[in-house]
């Protein structure tokens, strides 16, 4: 029998720790002021709906496995192996991109001169360690996002706060003003998504339902709570980082400590709490990658285990009884990624945004399969307990599912084609091949399967 170790406490944590990134904070930033529209606005029409949607499915259907469960339910298996499939394949190729983060601000820090291939090499080292976590029991591998959510909300109110003393004695670097604030269409397109990609994950915890102490209780209120912290902690974050540096210098790798070391480094003391600010915020990407890669494994094992993935992604740790099999194959990948697009790359910033919009964009379609779901499970089974139900009835449901259905179709659009470059073909052709990787992989599974489908109207 699984331990029930998470309580609400520990799902608001995992929660924080997996939405809430210092690494999309330089990209939305870079927006300009006009990202203070976008992320009120995005609040509105995608942030709360998405979150609301999530809190009604984790605590209705409590499956484990979480979103693969809810699409399988839905539509039945091929889907919910392409969901798990690009559920899983998404986070193998971002956590390259948080690697390459946390080394471009590694050598920022205390090794100036290092080269790319030396970034990548310790992207490589820290992907593997995140994969030895991930091998480890979850009553031990829950502290690393536990104390990265921590870490996270101390840096954000850290930059708040410089950046309200910074202010004080220098001025605003970027103008705050009405016009500021009206969104700059063509100028803002580029970098949107990196906002919206900020507002997901709610439904990540949820794989993990058995261990949940109370999943009907504890999910909805947990949802709520970490829905505003994330969005105030976001919102003010990208205030203190504008209020510093002008947009259009801000470096999307190394944007974060140009920052930190503005708001306090003016001192010999204020340059060593900048400093162990930015040692904090590389835990904190090493987290990010933890928090994704446990439940994001933890899926693509369940699906493995019902013949949807193929059976390597299934084997278990005898000692730990965690995904030894999804997390081995999560590291190669990841190797092979930031291998592959580092030799393509000429600097650590193209790395990341590609490997970034790359995985962005695998990572956004299982999203759309998931809403769907959402509306179906409505639509097909009215009457099913539902601890949390949204209210105003099937009209207001589908409005908020179609409303994140198209919030989330303009990102993956933007993430391929920017307005002022055009085609990223760097993007587009890693995300065709990926996807038709993800159909062989499929078809290997199938072969062994003989499970029956269940519906949404099957379940009572």
């Amino acid at each position: 029998m699984t331990e029930k170790i998470l309580g609400k406490k520990d799902l608001v944590l995992f929660t924080v720790s997996a939405i809430l990134l210092l690494d999309t904070l330089a990209s939305a930033a870079s927006v300009g002021v006009s990202s203070i529209f976008w992320w009120l606005f995005l609040g509105v029409i995608f942030f709360i709906p998405f979150a609301l949607i999530s809190a009604e499915m984790s605590c209705s259907y409590p499956e484990q496995g979480g979103i693969y469960a809810w699409v399988k339910t839905a539509y039945g298996s091929r889907w919910a192996a392409r969901t798990s499939w690009s559920y899983w394949v998404n986070t193998a190729v971002w956590i390259p991109a948080i690697a390459i983060l946390f080394a471009g601000i590694f050598k920022q820090m205390f090794i100036p001169d290092l080269s790319l291939l030396g970034q990548i090499a310790i992207g490589v080292t820290l992907t593997w360690i995140t994969v030895a976590v991930n091998i480890v029991s979850l009553d031990i591998g829950r502290f690393v996002p536990d104390t990265g959510a921590v870490l996270k909300i101390l840096i954000f109110l850290a930059l708040i706060v410089g950046a309200f003393n910074y202010v004080g004695e220098h001025g605003m670097a970027n103008e705050f003003s009405l016009a500021a604030l009206k969104p700059d269409w063509q100028a803002s397109f580029q970098y949107i998504p990196a906002i919206i990609y900020g507002m997901l994950g709610f439904e990540l915890v949820s794989a993990s339902s058995e261990e949940m102490k109370d999943p009907a209780r504890d999910m909805p209120k947990a949802v709520l709570i970490s829905a505003a912290i994330i969005m105030v902690l976001y919102l003010f974050g990208t205030i203190a980082m504008l209020a510093a540096i002008p947009a259009q210098d801000i470096n999307l790798v190394e944007g974060l400590m140009d920052t930190l070391y503005l708001l306090f480094g003016q001192t010999p003391a204020g340059k060593t709490f900048a400093m162990i600010l930015g040692i904090a915020a590389l835990f904190t990407f090493f987290s990010n990658g933890v928090t994704w890669a446990l439940g994001c494994n933890r899926a693509a094992a369940e699906a493995a285990k019902m013949g949807e993935l193929p059976a390597i992604f299934a084997k278990e740790s005898k000692n730990n009884g965690t995904p030894l099999g999804a997390s081995l194959m999560m590291g190669a990948v990841s190797t092979g990624t930031i291998v592959l697009y580092g030799f393509l790359a000429g600097s650590n910033e193209d790395l990341f945004w590609s490997l970034f919009a790359f995985s962005a964009v695998i990572f956004m379609l299982p999203y759309i399969a998931m809403m769907l779901a959402f509306i179906k499970s409505r639509v097909e089974q009215p009457e099913h307990y539902r601890p949390y139900k949204i209210p105003g009835g099937l009209l207001v449901a589908r409005l908020f599912a179609y409303s994140c259905i198209t919030v989330l179709s303009m990102a993956i659009v933007l993430f391929i084609y920017s307005p002022e470059e055009g085609v990223q073909w760097p993007v587009l052709v890693g995300v065709v091949v990926t996807l038709i990787i993800g159909e062989f992989v499929i078809r290997i599974a199938e072969k062994d399967k003989s499970e029956p489908i269940m519906s949404f109207s099957a379940i009572k």
